[in-house]
């Protein structure tokens, strides 16, 4: 099975339904770490033979598992997992772009935030903008990157039309922006603006929210 056809939204939504089953989850679970004739799952799993085929078929439509001839006695097959066909299920990756840009409303805080931890996780460029741009950024937001030992540039906060350009992704991480931007494509992060309550727990949730949701998308550009 060649790898765009395992990456199809159809062959995906074939693989999840051949997994919506817990004995097919076992099946799968005890052949991710050891190969396995029928009739050793069988006896693992506690089913009959002729469900234990049924089961067995329904992962190797979707190209789950493959069954190779023991070299012993050449009657028995071990089955094994195939990884590639599970990694397939994740969402295919985004074009990489030249720059990620991400953007706020004021520039003050969550954008600055996150292009500085974007920074320190990729080798794709990053930048920050603001839909209003502030006058500075915000002490909170230079508190919590000094807490968390990352390096956050003192630039100013900038406008998004000095900043955006042709080959960026841009990312707005607060709901103003993205309502502000709607005809500009892109992705979004709902991400609650931590300058408005002022505590450090607010801003500590925020750069939390932040670096999982960097970590979250960096795959999908690295491996694009």
């Amino acid at each position: 099975m060649d790898t765009e056809a395992m990456g199809s939204v159809e062959h995906r939504a074939a693989v999840h339904a051949a997994l919506a089953d817990t004995t097919r989850l076992r099946i799968v679970d005890l052949i991710s770490v050891s190969d396995l004739s029928a009739s050793e799952i069988g006896a693992r799993v506690g089913v009959a033979s002729n469900l234990l085929a049924h089961h067995l078929r329904a992962l190797e439509g979707v190209g789950l598992i493959t069954r190779r001839t023991s070299e012993g006695d050449r009657r028995r097959s071990y089955l094994r997992l195939v990884p590639a066909v599970l990694e397939s299920l994740d969402p295919r990756p985004l074009a990489v772009p030249d720059r990620v840009v991400f953007v706020c409303t004021a520039n003050s805080a969550r954008s600055h935030l996150a292009a500085a931890l974007w920074r320190r996780t990729s080798a794709i460029p990053a930048a920050s903008a603001g839909t209003h741009p502030a006058a500075v950024i915000h002490p909170g937001a230079v508190a919590v990157a000094g807490r968390r030992a990352l390096p956050l540039p003192r630039r100013r906060p900038r406008a998004a039309e000095e900043v955006l350009a042709d080959g960026d992704l841009i990312v707005t991480v607060c709901d103003r922006a993205h309502e502000e931007l709607s005809g500009v494509a892109g992705l979004h992060w709902s991400v609650p603006d931590p300058v408005a309550p002022g505590t450090e727990a607010a801003f500590d949730a925020a750069f939390d929210e932040l670096a999982e949701r960097v970590a979250a998308l960096e795959p999908h550009l690295r491996t694009a």
